[in-house]
């Protein structure tokens, strides 16, 4: 009995620790990225303006972490980007792997501009999501996101890097480019 309630003061404590953790580095980065100078010559030099943060959303603990639940965090994320309503987008589980202290949850987010004229697009521009949890933290802290473009290797964090559409766009792009220059 003694036992059970020291599993729960150390659960309660490190919920806690990761909650002012998670507070306080999220103060920093808004600190840091949150704060750039006027561009235009007319604003009094030394004067600062708020720039909006990198949206994010509240991800899942490694306890309530589910193949679908995954899906749709990834999708309520994905709401957050700034980008024309005529992309459509379809996300999909690809595979779990067993690392030596974690668990990797691969998806596959793949993305289009259907038409009328061309109903099946030419393109598509596909975003990887892996979603990690540790195998050695406590259940109830966060799992960690990162995601890649298609083509890219630069690994981007939720919250860390503003999404921008000329991504997609320039994916779809050079893929048409390519089909359009090779002969079959």
């Amino acid at each position: 009995m003694e036992g059970m309630m020291f599993n729960q003061d150390v659960d309660m404590f490190a919920r806690e620790s990761q909650t002012i953790i998670d507070q306080t580095i999220e103060r920093a980065q808004k600190n840091i990225y949150m704060l750039e100078r006027y561009e235009n010559g007319s604003e009094e030099e030394g004067v600062v303006k708020v720039v909006d943060a990198a949206p994010n959303i509240k991800w899942l603990t490694i306890e309530d972490f589910t193949i679908a639940n995954g899906i749709k965090k990834i999708e309520d994320f994905i709401k957050t980007w700034e980008r024309g309503q005529s992309w459509l987008h379809y996300t999909e589980f690809l595979s779990e792997d067993i690392c030596t202290n974690s668990k990797r949850y691969r998806y596959k987010v793949q993305w289009s501009i259907p038409t009328r004229r061309n109903p099946i697009p030419r393109a598509t521009a596909s975003v990887y999501f892996t979603i990690e949890l540790s195998t050695v933290k406590p259940r109830t802290f966060p799992v960690n996101v990162y995601y890649i473009f298609e083509a890219t290797q630069l690994v981007h964090r939720p919250g860390k890097s503003r999404f921008r559409e000329q991504w997609l766009k320039d994916i779809v792009d050079s893929k048409i480019l390519l089909m359009e220059n090779v002969g079959f």
